[in-house]
Formats: structure tokens, sequence, C-alpha cells
């Protein structure tokens, strides 16, 4: 259930052409539905303005399926992180419209929406190995309506490969930036930039990376302001709290215009 939705519904009964009956019917369900293993939550959307993602990782594939099944059952979009084939062939099993995106193990029902502004996220990725966490921030954005545009492949062991990209990254309404090692290109980038910045650390490192928590301590202990920190390997925290600032904007600026 998302506001056109909701709009629509209200419209029909409003019209005639949908009785109070088939209306109650139709928001029984609401505001989620209890089916034994999982309570979904249909209203996320209209309180959120993003709707539930189902984290796949530890769930089974039919638990999995069940879920996506019933978020997409009036025709809603939907999104599952951290998913597997297994998670997919599923999924599509009762979704036949179900798409893949196997490095950032997420499966989207649903097009991708036009984006209503020139506005964009910039995802800059450390190294190569942080590309499956930087590509789940990039899918999750995108299907959440956002403009992205992505630079990989620049850490600090070779600055000037940053510095090359610097119009597009100056360029965005925010900047995610995903990094293992030491993590410390969250606080280089977070130094050329008048934007907010939200740093993801990842599990890429070696031993004394401790899976993650290396970065994530320096991406915390940046000197550089406007640095925000998400959890280890989180790519989809980091697109949604980007998007949610980036709706913020949007919204502002659209407030302006009509005045």
């Amino acid at each position: 259930m998302n506001d056109p939705t909701l709009r629509a519904l209200l419209e029909a009964v409003r019209s005639g052409d949908l009785s109070l009956a088939a209306a109650e019917q139709k928001l029984r369900g609401l505001p989620f539905e209890d089916i034994g293993f999982a309570h979904i939550d249909h209203h996320r959307q209209l309180r959120r303005g993003f709707p539930e993602v189902v984290y796949a990782e530890s769930k089974t594939p039919e638990q999995t399926a069940a879920i996506m099944s019933r978020l997409t059952a009036g025709g809603s979009k939907a999104l599952a992180t951290r998913a597997d084939s297994a998670h997919f062939e599923a999924v599509k099993a009762q979704v036949p419209e179900a798409q893949y995106y196997p490095m950032a193990r997420v499966i989207a029902v649903g097009e991708i929406p036009e984006p209503t502004s020139d506005d964009y996220i910039v995802v800059v990725s450390a190294g190569t190995s942080d590309a499956p966490v930087a590509e789940e921030a990039v899918v999750v954005a995108r299907h959440f309506g956002c403009r992205v545009q992505h630079v990989y492949d620049v850490g600090v062991a070779g600055l000037h490969r940053l510095l090359a990209h610097l119009d597009v990254i100056t360029g965005a309404a925010v900047v995610i930036v995903v990094a293992g090692m030491e993590g410390a290109l969250a606080s280089v980038v977070g130094g050329l930039v008048s934007t907010p910045v939200v740093a993801v650390p990842t599990s890429v490192g070696y031993g004394t990376s401790l899976g993650g928590l290396a970065p994530l301590f320096t991406m915390l202990n940046s000197c550089a302001s406007g640095v925000a920190v998400v959890n280890i390997d989180n790519g989809f925290g980091a697109a949604y709290f980007a998007c949610s600032i980036l709706r913020a904007i949007c919204n502002r600026t659209a407030k302006k215009e009509e005045v």
C-alpha cells in the first residue's frame, strides 16, 4: 500500500466505482499481514516514504518467496537484500517479473522509477573488492527512485584516481563512500565536498582489519566533519539514508517552487 494506491482506492469509493464493503475487504489486511512466521508491514511506504525491504540472509528461500509474493500481491514494488540464487529462484517461481542483481545480491520486483530531480547520489568505493557493497547501495537507491552515479576503485593507495573524478563527486547532493582496509577514503572525501557523506565500512582486509572493525573505527573517528557512518557492509542502510536526504532536498525545492 502506497500513496497512489490509497488515493485510487478512496477515489473509487467516492465515485461509486467501488463499494464500501469491497474497500473494507481491500483494507482488511492493513496495516500489516500476519502470515505465521512474519508480519508484513504494508504501511511502511505510507509512513516512511519507502516500502519494507526483505533481508533474505538467514531466511529460507521459501520464506523469502512467501514474503515477496505478499508484498507485491497488489502490484506494489519490493526489494530483498542479501539474497542468493536459491532465494531468487524461489521468488521468481511465485513472482515471475522478479529480477536479480548478482553482485549486489538484491532481488527486485518492479521497474526502476524515473528520477524526478536532477540532484543525484554518487557512490564512491575504494577498491574492486568493495564493489558488491557499493552495488547494493546503487541498486537500492535506484529502485527507491534516486538518480545515482558511481565511481569505483579510487582508494587512497592511488589518490590521483579519486581526484580525476572530482567534478562528479562534488556535484552530488549526497556522497556514499564504501571502503575496507583502513577506511581512510571517507575522511578524504569528507574533506573535499560540502555535502553530506555516508560512510560504509566493509569487511574487506587482512587479519587486523577484524572483519571491518578497523575501517569502522577509522570512519567513526573521522577528522572530516559531516561524515555519518552505517554498519559494516551495510550498502542498503547507506542507500536508505542517502535517499532520505535527497528526498528532503527535493521536497523543500518543490515547496519553494510552489510559493
